[in-house]
């Protein structure tokens, strides 16, 4: 929030936004040199946080759960759009970037933010609660996206390779769409007490939680404040890219821990959201915002790069390996047992976050 006196428009979380955007269309396209990179990363930051900024001020004013999907659905978008034009500018190399892309973000969510969510909150209060109505719905919604357009191009005999036939893809994006908009209807229509906080009476009060919510017209500003920031992470990210790659290449990891790299970049904001709800005993904002994520990550981005096969040419590889395989299952078994019982210790977010540190290692070390 901006000082007394001071005009909002001179507030750091709307000219970070203002530097991030015009830094991004001067440096779009250029291959920068290390300095520049170093400038890059510190107003990247700035941009990861002013979007977070505004998306809990948009939040505030239009009330759980639709807070979460606003930031959910607003940088899936985006990334969506990045890994569209990627694809079709990159050739044949480009031929499993939405798969490493899509599988990256969902062990991100699924793992890294739900597990220092959970880590955070039980260190905090000694135990994480949630509805596990409504996250164990967005886990089976999450878990039956990834299988159907992950898992089983993998063992599809209609084309070769981990691939989908034309046929299949387009039955894959109706079923991830169909999925996604039904969760959607459900998360915000009759059933949304199912995806609202869980405090118990002790818990202690947060200002914040009794905060008058912004006006409409603050809230649209920072609704619009919201979009330019994220595209400012997700463009600034891209522009990193090719330094990313050759400190990649220089420290001998495999090319594909590239996308791994701008996925966490793309993440930050819905991480340190995630972080902040925790810290406030809203553990359940940040599984919405985990799962959500993981979910439109899917939902959206199969029926997207379906659409884009018309321009494409190549083979798309979304099928994944044996140990990406496992490291699936692995995650969809230990979540489940997570969110059975409504409530977490610290043990269940360090089990997550072990396995976050396995995709990340074997990434690095296939």
């Amino acid at each position: 929030m901006s000082d007394s006196g001071r005009s909002p428009l001179l507030s750091w979380t709307v000219i970070a936004p203002a530097i991030a955007l015009v830094l991004l269309v001067l440096t779009w396209g250029r291959h920068i040199d290390p300095v520049l990179a170093v400038v890059i990363a510190a107003v990247l930051a700035a941009a990861v946080l002013a979007a977070v900024h505004h998306a809990e001020v948009v939040a505030h004013r239009v009330g759980e759960p639709f807070g979460s999907l606003v930031l959910a659905v607003a940088v899936t978008v985006i990334e969506v759009a990045l890994i569209v034009t990627l694809m079709i500018s990159g050739g044949d190399d480009s031929a499993s970037l939405a798969r490493d892309t899509v599988f990256a973000a969902v062990m991100i969510t699924t793992n890294g933010i739900v597990g220092i969510s959970l880590l955070v909150g039980a260190l905090r209060y000694g135990m994480a609660l949630f509805n596990s109505e409504g996250t164990g719905a967005a886990l089976a919604t999450v878990t039956a996206l990834s299988a159907l357009s992950l898992a089983l191009p993998t063992f599809t005999t209609s084309a070769p390779g981990p691939e989908f036939s034309s046929t299949q893809l387009t039955f894959a994006a109706l079923a991830s769409l169909v999925l996604y908009l039904l969760f959607v209807s459900t998360q915000a229509g009759r059933h949304r007490d199912f995806f609202l906080p869980v405090a118990p009476p002790e818990a202690p009060e947060q200002p914040e939680a009794h905060a008058a919510p912004a006006s409409l017209k603050a809230a649209v500003i920072s609704l619009g404040l919201l979009l330019v920031a994220l595209v400012d992470v997700v463009g600034l990210a891209k522009v990193e890219s090719h330094t990313i790659e050759d400190a990649v290449a220089a420290v001998g990891f495999p090319p594909s821990f590239v996308g791994v790299v701008i996925a966490l970049l793309v993440l930050a904001p819905e991480t340190l959201a995630a972080v902040r709800a925790a810290r406030r005993h809203r553990v359940q904002i940040s599984l919405n915002l985990a799962y959500g994520s993981a979910m439109a990550s899917i939902g959206l981005t199969i029926p997207a790069i379906a659409v884009a096969t018309i321009w494409l040419k190549g083979p798309l590889l979304l099928g994944l390996g044996p140990t990406q395989l496992v490291l699936l299952g692995l995650t969809v078994v230990v979540s489940i047992l997570t969110v059975v019982p409504g409530r977490a210790t610290r043990l269940q977010g360090g089990v997550h976050l072990v396995l976050l540190a396995a995709f990340l290692f074997l990434a690095i070390n296939p």
